[in-house]
């Protein structure tokens, strides 16, 4: 289980534990400023923000647990198995997998008002990376 605090002083502090008990190859990954990024059943974004986070990188797509944006927006994947429910591809909302939900928003969100905008019309699909990789996932 992962944790994650928040802490406001006149700024705002965000952090989280990564509490894994094995290696899964994790490290620091930048997503570049306007590098195409693919989405199962989204248009691909083409120009989008710069992203830092912890991620692992399979298929040259990088699995975010948790980042922040050049904006200073940022979100993390916290696993929680249980409580954690995705929905079918609906039509007429945003459908977004649960591994692509921090670059979704981390790339277009310049605030945090822009990224409950991008959530108003999301809908978290019940869409795997890959038959070797789910991940039942809540966010902060």
């Amino acid at each position: 289980m992962c944790t994650s605090v928040i802490y406001t002083a006149g700024d705002y502090y965000f952090g989280r534990n990564l509490d894994l008990e094995v290696n899964l190859g994790q490290e620091v990954v930048i997503t570049p400023r306007n590098k195409t990024l693919e989405f199962r059943e989204m248009p691909n974004l083409e120009h989008h923000y710069a992203i830092i986070g912890m991620s692992i990188v399979r298929d040259d797509y990088p699995l975010y647990f948790d980042g922040v944006n050049e904006k200073g927006v940022g979100m993390a994947g916290l696993n929680f198995d249980g409580p954690a429910h995705y929905f079918p591809v609906q039509e007429g909302k945003d459908n977004i997998a649960s591994f692509e939900l921090v670059p979704y928003i981390l790339a277009a969100a310049s605030s945090v008002a822009e990224a409950k905008k991008l959530l108003s019309n999301a809908n978290i699909a019940n869409i795997n990376f890959s038959d070797k990789l789910q991940a039942a996932l809540d966010y902060c």
